[in-house]
């Protein structure tokens, strides 16, 4: 049975090779995954058409590297991988999801694509042009609201990962592009602007308009993030 579901999932990103006639279920996608994961995917993995959308803001230029940071199965690098010349990266915690995703990308014959098991803290941002983050840290902050119980988690390691990731943007060159899905975005610095959204304001591109001044960032005097999506607005977290 896995068999069947793989190659018809393989079929599915077939036939998304245009992006601007694209139109797919994530249910037809989602089938190259075991039954765990798919029932997950509805709110933690990236929707088909997000991805498809988000693949052509960040890659503008032939094998421009992209870092997928926390990126669960693979889901993004997937589908970007499959409609755009980047080169993708995913990185996950979780050696079941880094497996999966590894599996799909076999799967699916895609070879500008890597899954690495480990922490963003190890990972060298110097080797990526352009980044993706679907609100990779949020699970710290509500018990209520997780994948599984397999990593440590807590609202002192959201800080932790924020402030790095927002540290390491922070040293990108002036243009990098970033984009969010969901969430405050709390891991962009302010010395990155807004300058796109789509999907109700779910997804937002960055781009880095200044240079980084570390001291500022904490001190937090630079821009707060509110949230600004489907579900209204939400003052800046605390």
């Amino acid at each position: 049975m896995m068999n069947t579901m793989r190659s018809g999932s393989a079929q599915a990103c077939e036939d998304i090779q245009d992006p601007e006639g694209f139109s797919i279920e994530d249910e037809k996608f989602d089938l190259i995954y075991p039954a765990q994961i798919r029932k997950l995917s509805s709110i933690f993995w990236t929707p088909v058409a997000v991805a498809a959308a988000a693949a052509k803001l960040l890659v503008t230029a032939p094998s421009l590297r992209v870092l997928d940071i926390g990126c669960g199965p693979g889901k993004f690098c997937l589908v970007a991988s499959s409609l755009t010349d980047g080169r993708f990266t995913g990185v996950e915690q979780r050696s079941e999801l880094v497996a999966a995703a590894r599996q799909a990308a076999t799967d699916l014959h895609l070879s500008d694509i890597e899954f690495l098991h480990g922490n963003v803290m190890d990972v060298a941002f110097a080797e990526y042009d352009a980044f993706y983050l679907f609100n990779p840290f949020e699970e710290n902050m509500h018990s209520g609201y997780k994948i599984d119980g397999a990593i440590p988690l807590s609202p002192a390691l959201f800080k932790t990962y924020t402030a790095h990731v927002s540290t390491q943007l922070g040293t990108k060159p002036l243009g990098t592009r970033v984009v969010t899905y969901a969430g405050y975005a709390d891991d962009i610095p302010s010395c990155y602007d807004c300058e796109s959204t789509l999907f109700s304001d779910d997804l937002k591109l960055w781009i880095k308009n200044r240079e980084f001044e570390l001291d500022i960032e904490r001190l937090k005097l630079g821009v707060s993030r509110s949230h600004r999506g489907t579900n209204g607005w939400h003052r800046p977290r605390n």
